[in-house]
């Protein structure tokens, strides 16, 4: 019998070879996306010091009790903006984004939409 390949070590392959391109400088830090069947995650992340510079997830206490399901649209859509609005108030405007490896739909498709509608540029 054939074996599938594990889903997460693909998505780990895909994600690797997007961050051999991609990276992150002061001038314009990257935004990556982490998702989970309970909650998605995202940070903005300045890739020539390792240093995390704004992260918000359906984890956070002002999102927290705002929706049903923290792995749901609605919840990425929250995440989105609560990113966007921190980076703004840090002076970040422009970033590179990072998908993690994920396909552009869905979860992930509404957090990159609401980033860029409360004024990220990416």
């Amino acid at each position: 019998m054939i074996k599938k390949p594990d889903k997460n070590k693909v998505r780990l392959n895909r994600h690797a070879r997007v961050r051999k391109k991609i990276s992150g400088t002061a001038e314009r830090p990257r935004l990556c996306v982490f998702r989970s069947n309970k909650n998605i995650y995202a940070q903005i992340i300045d890739d020539t010091v390792g240093k995390t510079l704004v992260a918000a997830s359906t984890l956070d206490a002002d999102l927290k009790g705002s929706f049903a399901h923290g792995g749901d649209k609605q919840a990425a859509k929250a995440v989105g903006e609560s990113v966007a609005k921190k980076a703004l108030a840090a002076n970040i405007e422009n970033v590179v984004f990072d998908r993690g490896g994920y396909i552009y739909t869905g979860r992930v498709q509404e957090l990159a939409d609401a980033a860029r509608e409360a004024g990220l540029k990416f």
